[in-house]
């Protein structure tokens, strides 16, 4: 019985296998071959194109372009754009607080309990805030990134999607893991941005290598840096301090700079004065919560006043002096049409002419001068130029200030020129008010794109050395929390006494020195003597607070 079963049940089973392995593996094969064909026939080549993100025209849409390209790159979860969330006031009435939840209220607290739940894990995913134009609800002004790790292919989409919005003034990122390496390509993405980009903010970011001052090339179009909270000790400093000004470079565009909540001590603090010694463009300076001693604040007290310029600058000084003569020697005809104006006139002295004959032939020089420079279209209003040339020219050529005639001169005859298209169809006549506004333009236009070097400044000079005025240009200066002394505070008594004094004495045009100075919290008695006469010589000079006792006055007349 055993044979019987097992034969019975051996036969049907060896035909099973062979038949099924040999049919089920034709099958299966086929069945195979079917689904993996229609994937690989059906999408054509011609749509696989425009996910290529180098094809992708940004539309000026973050929060389009963004997921779009992070799409187009692979990601499958990546930050999204949100508006930045602000703060709203929360009012509860009396009445409402003393009313006793019923159970549907209980019922709805538990769901919102839930949803709040839910909102925290969504607020703790990495999101980028932006915060939108009042105007324009899709233009962006800002862009804030914290607490999220920005990599070298989130970089590479902003280079993409940032340079189409044309409103984004600011780039905010907070702890976002920045390395050396990213931070480069970070600065190679900024001059892609808009024109408009002027505030950069990297706080909670320490590299390394503390190349922060990569942000202030010469080059660099960035106006405020604030660089808080990144450990920056004296050797960042001492960067930072010659990216601001050396003797032969220096930093033009940047107007405020935080250094706040970082590792500065007393070397740091003298690297950061001497980058302020020739630079006259930072007007905002923060210094607070370092580990500012005596010693620093010396230094930073120095700058403010007239200081000694070393055998360096004394020599490099003297060497600008010499090219700008041989630059004023070498310039336009103008100040060649001056000499021979004022040679000419000495001759028709001694000879016995009149000036009204004189008066003729510069125009007649002028006159077959001027084709040669401007064509035949430019003509007539090349004749305001003249005219303006020839009133001051011929009021007192003798006088002793022929350098400050001959640099009007020349930013005159480099602006007037391209204004002239403007005034094709206003004619030849124009009035006074007109004259005046085209050269208040001209000279705005040539002292922005001419900087006066610092070095060519008027100094002193006293027992044969030279003396620099200080720097008046900074107007805002925090040393806030730090370790100065009573020694460190009587130098900075003495550099706002000088700027008081500077003030006093008339001078209404230029910089007028500092305008704030903080120095709370620091190794000193709040009450005393020198402290209270350093308040009470910023009080009237504090704007904001002038502003405020304005205000005060004409809300409460006496």
């Amino acid at each position: 019985m055993s044979g019987e079963s097992s034969a019975p049940g051996g036969s049907p089973r060896t035909p099973r296998p062979g038949t099924q392995k040999t049919s089920g593996s034709v099958t299966k094969k086929g069945e195979r071959s079917v689904k993996e064909k229609p994937p690989t026939v059906l999408p054509p080549v011609g749509e696989e194109e425009p996910k290529n993100p180098e094809e992708y025209q940004c539309t000026g849409v973050l929060e389009t372009d963004f997921a779009e390209l992070c799409t187009r790159l692979g990601y499958t979860d990546f930050p999204k754009v949100v508006t930045r969330p602000r703060p709203h006031p929360i009012f509860v009435s009396s009445a409402s607080m003393s009313e006793k939840p019923t159970p549907d209220d209980q019922r709805l607290s538990a769901s919102c309990s839930l949803n709040s739940l839910e909102s925290k894990y969504v607020f703790f995913r990495p999101t980028i805030q932006v915060e939108l134009e009042q105007d324009d609800s899709k233009a962006v002004k800002e862009i804030y990134i914290r607490g999220w790790r920005v990599e070298d292919r989130i970089l590479g989409i902003f280079s993409k999607c940032l340079p189409s919005l044309s409103q984004l003034q600011a780039i905010n990122f907070w702890k976002v893991g920045l390395t050396d390496k990213t931070l480069t390509t970070f600065i190679a993405l900024l001059p892609l941005c808009s024109s408009t980009l002027r505030k950069v903010s990297l706080e909670g970011n320490p590299l390394p290598k503390q190349s922060y001052h990569k942000l202030m090339a010469p080059d660099s179009t960035i106006a405020h840096l604030s660089l808080r909270n990144n450990n920056i000790d004296d050797h960042g400093a001492q960067l930072l301090g010659q990216a601001l000004s050396t003797l032969h470079s220096c930093n033009r565009t940047l107007v405020s700079l935080n250094l706040g909540f970082n590792h500065i001590g007393d070397e740091g603090a003298g690297y950061i004065a001497d980058g302020l010694r020739l630079n006259r463009s930072l007007l905002w300076l923060s210094l607070a919560h370092n580990r500012i001693q005596d010693k620093g604040a010396l230094k930073l007290a120095e700058v403010l006043r007239p200081f000694e310029l070393t055998h360096t600058e004394v020599v490099e000084r003297r060497r600008l002096l010499l090219e700008k003569g041989s630059q004023e020697r070498s310039r336009s005809p103008s100040s060649s049409r001056h000499g021979d104006f004022k040679m000419d006139r000495d001759k028709s002295q001694m000879l016995g002419m009149s000036t009204a004959a004189l008066a003729d032939k510069p125009d007649k020089m002028q006159t077959m001068k001027a084709p040669k420079g401007l064509s035949k279209k430019k003509e007539k209003p090349g004749e305001v130029v003249k005219k303006e040339e020839k009133s001051g020219s011929g009021q007192s050529p003798t006088q002793g200030t022929p350098k400050k005639e001959d640099t009007a001169k020349s930013s005159k005859g480099k602006v007037t020129i391209p204004e002239q298209k403007q005034s094709k169809g206003k004619g030849t006549k124009m009035g006074s008010k007109e004259k005046r506004s085209i050269l208040l333009e001209s000279e705005l236009v040539a002292e922005t794109t001419e900087m006066i070097n610092p070095l060519l400044e008027p100094v002193e000079h006293r027992d044969g050395k030279v003396f620099m005025p200080g720097n008046k240009v900074l107007l805002h200066l925090n040393l806030l929390r730090n370790r100065i002394t009573e020694v460190g505070l009587e130098a900075f008594l003495t550099a706002v006494q000088y700027q008081v004094q500077f003030k006093s004495k008339g001078v209404s045009k230029g910089p007028v020195g500092l305008l704030w100075l903080s120095l709370a919290k620091n190794c000193f008695d709040p009450q005393c003597p020198m402290y209270t006469t350093i308040q009470e010589l910023m009080l009237p000079r504090d704007p904001i607070k002038t502003k405020l006792r304005e205000e005060e006055a004409m809300a409460f007349p006496i």
